[in-house]
């Protein structure tokens, strides 16, 4: 079977590729440009690579169903119209799956925990929105017209080799070199709020079980995380404890914590993470595709930090 894969080198195409190459599938990798994974692997010699660009060519879609895939899975659909675009051009020749990639943001803020993944959603930006009306279009086209779609809703994608979400739902990689320096950190309100980190290859393993159990995902969401949540509080404890140092904690008021970092860009990126503060169950995922995640939110995050001293992203006292 041949596979489209759009965005495949970014996070999770890195660990996705490797596995559908494994499973025998003839694999297309779209890309805008010349980019590499983030890991090499041999598996990427029996790739076909293609460059296109979906912003830049009209004719985007269409050349997408001129290749004649039986799935194509779509990691960089930002926009409902590009949503439209894809599904009519893919309506237009025999294939077996369309799988989107959506995110947990497109929940917005939860009324109930653990957040199921088909419930109705709240985005706070038009990323969620943007998601959230293409997740709402394509059951529709699922319900009415049989067009095979599932779509996967990852967390805070993680993994080596790239800044990820810290304590402070930033990137900002200061906050960590001052927990591996036993410095205080200051955490905005109690710490409460939550993250839902996910390793980027256990996401690309439930893209391949949604191919594997096809007919009974067609039509329904899924989130793509590890099986618990953990608190902004927990996150910092958990990094005090890798790097050995005494956990010193302090917290500031909102207001306090936004004039403390005095940077509204990385204010905005942890405002509308702690805004989003969840937990989401993976239940159907392991009832409907036999998902299970491979590593913890503590593995990714103590992976991650390995990575980051490997590749200089901090410095050590």
């Amino acid at each position: 079977m041949k596979v489209i894969v759009i965005g495949a080198y970014g996070h999770i195409g890195t660990y996705l590729i490797p596995r559908l190459v494994k499973e025998g599938y003839e694999v297309i990798a779209i890309s805008r440009g010349l980019s590499q994974p983030y890991h090499q692997h041999h598996a990427w010699k029996q790739v076909q690579h293609i460059s296109m660009d979906r912003k830049k060519d009209p004719l985007f879609a269409k050349k997408i169903a001129d290749m004649h895939p039986d799935i194509v899975i779509d990691l960089i659909n930002f926009h409902l119209n590009d949503t439209k675009q894809i599904v009519a051009a893919l309506k237009s020749i025999p294939f077996t799956q369309y799988i989107f990639c959506s995110s947990i943001w497109a929940h917005g803020r939860a009324k109930h925990l653990p957040a199921d993944p088909n419930d109705e959603k709240f985005p706070l930006d038009d990323y969620g929105i943007q998601k959230y009306q293409s997740e709402l279009y394509l059951k529709q086209e699922f319900q009415n017209n049989g067009f095979p779609a599932t779509i996967i809703m990852p967390g805070q994608i993680s993994g080596p080799g790239w800044l990820i979400i810290n304590p402070y739902g930033n990137t900002n990689t200061d906050v960590i070199e001052k927990v591996a320096h036993g410095k205080t950190i200051y955490l905005p309100n109690w710490g409460m709020e939550t993250l839902h980190h996910v390793h980027a290859d256990d996401v690309a393993q439930m893209f391949i079980k949604a191919i594997q159990h096809k007919d009974q995902v067609l039509g329904q969401s899924f989130h793509a995380v590890s099986d618990h949540s953990i608190t902004m509080y927990g996150y910092a404890s958990l990094l005090y404890e890798f790097f050995h140092q005494k956990e010193d904690i302090q917290f500031l008021p909102w207001n306090q914590w936004c004039s403390y970092v005095n940077r509204q860009d990385e204010i905005d990126h942890t405002y509308y993470h702690i805004a989003r503060s969840g937990y989401y169950s993976i239940e159907n995922a392991k009832k409907l595709m036999d998902y299970s995640p491979q590593y913890s939110i503590e593995d990714t995050i103590r992976i991650c930090m390995e990575s980051y001293i490997k590749k200089g992203f901090i410095s050590l006292p």
